[in-house]
């Protein structure tokens, strides 16, 4: 799928690619969400428990850069090659989590998200290097790799596991 263009793009992107989630987890039963398929894999919980920790690191940076401070990107002690380790952190931080408290806190997370996004002005969210720790990325790039395009990567991450259970 094309990188969204528009604010108009980016905002019914996030929201169908939101919308498509709840509709793939909806029916599920707390077994199928809390419980990992396997030993040592993720649970559905544990998939939107990640979603929702991306974009509250997404939030912490955001503000950074309204204070005109430099945050830690993506996360302290982590450089953007070591995704796969921050994800494992991510995991277990949350791995305790209950299920409902990650749905609630996923839901609350998209809305802010939606707020956010339907509040900036568009010149502001395709402006190239508008705060330092963005490099040369737009705020859009950021907005869509935490919302439309996680949410799409999590549906396919969640359709994997209930084939496996």
């Amino acid at each position: 799928m094309p990188r969204p263009a528009t604010k108009s793009q980016l905002v019914e992107a996030a929201q169908k690619e939101y919308t498509a989630l709840e509709k793939l987890i909806a029916p599920l039963t707390v077994d199928q969400m809390a419980h990992p398929p396997a030993a040592g894999e993720w649970s559905i919980k544990d998939v939107l428990a990640h979603l929702y920790e991306w974009q509250q690191m997404f939030f912490r940076w955001y503000e950074a850069g309204l204070r005109s401070e430099m945050p830690a990107v993506p996360a302290e002690g982590y450089k953007w090659s070591q995704l796969p380790a921050l994800n494992q952190q991510i995991y277990e931080t949350y791995r305790d989590l209950p299920l409902d408290k990650a749905l609630r806190l996923l839901r609350e997370s998209h809305a802010k998200t939606m707020a956010l996004l339907e509040s900036l002005p568009e010149a502001d969210l395709f402006q190239r290097g508008k705060y330092p720790w963005m490099n040369q990325n737009s705020l859009a790039a950021f907005i869509n790799a935490n919302a439309g395009a996680h949410y799409r990567w999590a549906r396919a991450e969640i359709r994997k596991r209930l084939k496996t259970k």
